[in-house]
This record gives C-alpha cells, sequence and structure tokens, in this order.
C-alpha cells in the first residue's frame, strides 16, 4: 500500500511541478531577462584583445527544458515526501478522509516550506547579489525551513496532547500558538541577509517574488487536491463489481 501511495504522491507532483514550471515561466523568467540586462548594461566592457568566457548553458535552454526539468525533478521529490507526510498524519490530526488529510497537510507545508522562509528570505532573481555568499544564503534558508518543520511537528505534538482536556478547538489554537511563537523566535535570531542593491527597481525585484511565491502556491495546491483522491483509491477501493449468474436454461423435458 505505501509503495502506491508513494507513486501517486510522485505522480501528483510531477503534475504541481509541470504546473509550477508553466506559472514561473510566464510571470517569472521575463523578471529574470531583466535582471540579467541590468546586470549587463552595468558590467564593465571586455578589455580590447580579452577573450569572452562562452555561456555554460544558453539563457533559451536554462529557462526552457532546464526550469521544467528542475521543476519536475522538485515537485516529484516534493511528492514523494508529501505522501508519507500524509500517510503519518492520516488519522492523526482529527480529520475523517485522506482528501481532507491532504488538504491540511498541503496548507501546513506551503506553510512552513514557502511562506516562512519568504518572510525572512524572499527570493531574487539570479543576477542580484553576491556570488561569494551563495552558500551562506542557501544555508540559512535551509535551516529556517528546518526550524519551521520542526515547529510544526512540536505544535501538533502539543495539540494532541492537550485536545481530549480542551477540545479540538482549544487543541488547534494551542498548537498554533506554539508554532507561532517558535518561528517568531527563530525568525529574529537568524540573520538578516540584504544584498539587494539600491539602484536595482524594487519593482522589478517584487515581481520576481511574488512570481516565486505564487509558484510555491501552485505547488502545494496541486499536491493537496490532486494527491486526495488517489490516495483514497488506495484507501478505500471500490468494491468489485459481481458478474450477474446467467439464468441456467430450463433443460428439454424427456418426451
Amino acid at each position: 500500500m505505501m509503495r502506491r501511495l508513494l507513486v501517486f504522491g510522485m505522480l501528483a507532483g510531477l503534475v504541481a511541478g509541470l504546473v509550477g514550471f508553466g506559472f514561473a515561466s510566464v510571470t517569472g523568467e521575463p523578471q529574470v531577462d531583466a535582471a540579467i540586462a541590468i546586470e549587463e548594461a552595468a558590467a564593465a566592457p571586455p578589455a580590447p584583445g580579452e577573450p569572452v568566457e562562452p555561456e555554460e548553458v544558453s539563457r533559451g535552454v536554462q529557462k526552457g527544458v532546464g526550469l521544467a526539468v528542475a521543476t519536475g525533478l522538485y515537485g516529484v521529490a516534493m511528492g514523494g515526501l508529501f505522501a508519507i507526510a500524509c500517510a503519518v498524519a492520516y488519522g492523526r490530526i482529527g480529520t475523517s478522509g485522506m482528501r481532507s488529510t491532504s488538504a491540511v497537510v498541503a496548507a501546513v507545508g506551503f506553510v512552513t516550506v514557502a511562506v516562512i522562509p519568504f518572510l525572512k528570505y524572499p527570493a531574487n532573481p539570479p543576477a542580484v547579489g553576491n556570488p561569494d555568499t551563495i552558500d551562506r544564503r542557501t544555508g540559512l534558508y535551509v535551516v529556517l525551513v528546518l526550524v519551521a518543520v520542526i515547529a510544526a511537528l512540536l505544535a501538533a505534538q502539543a495539540g494532541r496532547a492537550v485536545a481530549d482536556r480542551v477540545g479540538a478547538w482549544n487543541a488547534a489554537l494551542a498548537a498554533t500558538g506554539v508554532f507561532t511563537v517558535l518561528v517568531v523566535v527563530a525568525v529574529v535570531l537568524l540573520p538578516v541577509v540584504n544584498e539587494v542593491p539600491d539602484s536595482f527597481p524594487p519593482e522589478l525585484l517584487w515581481r520576481f517574488r511574488l512570481s516565486s511565491l505564487g509558484t510555491q502556491t501552485l505547488v502545494w495546491a496541486v499536491l493537496g487536491l490532486g494527491f486526495g483522491p488517489l490516495a483514497d483509491r488506495v484507501l478505500n477501493p471500490a468494491p468489485a463489481r459481481r458478474t450477474p449468474a446467467v439464468a441456467a436454461s430450463p433443460s428439454p423435458s424427456a418426451g
């Protein structure tokens, strides 16, 4: 059963990744092109006789096949993890079926993996920032994602611990409070990273950031809405149809 859930999760993730690719191609890649054009305009021209380094991967490949493969693989990986998370949460978070469990897990995943990191370390176009600090920025982003996921797990445990005494609604409020406190403390303590030049157009920057957040929104929405019905078929298979027996024809009477 778990294997089928994983397969359906990765299938839903692939579809989610391709939907995200379509959205990012329309809304995000034009902002990347504009940011690269600004960077190239500000760069000093090569000296006479100085060789120009060729692009390792052309821009057309990057925003076409490269982006499709990247979002597809991301979707498949997230779909597998999502299927495991739904299997663990099924029957433990107060929902009545896999469809509602999938929706709740997707909402929590979107907040922890996308929204919380976006508030502290929003995405920047590739041409923005200091390339020497990419590892540091990526590390801080991953740390915040892990903190948010751990905070969500601890909040869920806290909610379950008090649910019998205070009721489901108050337990949900308690879990939300625990999650909020832990995340706020982490956001305050982690260092700020702001390497966007003052001269960079703020409208272009935020169009790219909103496109990035919109892509994540679509990916999680497709995962939450697509995996539930598929998983329901595994957990609650339809009863096999019975073929009506053919009525036996009366044998001819002996003459």
